[in-house]
């Protein structure tokens, strides 16, 4: 069972960039934190454009 287990770990590490692990564990916890709320406001502005871009291609899908 260990064998198997290693071998899916394994499976998983190759896929797992360690630099950037490595990077993020320089920051502080706080700035750890305000990473992620950037990239949560972000993700809020993507939503927001992605919105904004649909109601336009309905618009003109309508007035076509």
């Amino acid at each position: 069972m260990k064998v198997m287990t290693d071998e899916i770990i394994e499976l998983y590490m190759k896929d797992v960039d360690r630099t950037l692990l490595r990077e993020n564990l320089k920051l502080t916890p706080s700035e750890r934190i305000e990473q992620l709320m950037e990239m949560e406001r972000f993700a809020e502005e993507l939503q927001r454009a992605g919105r904004e871009a649909r109601r336009k291609r309905e618009a003109i899908a309508v007035a076509r």
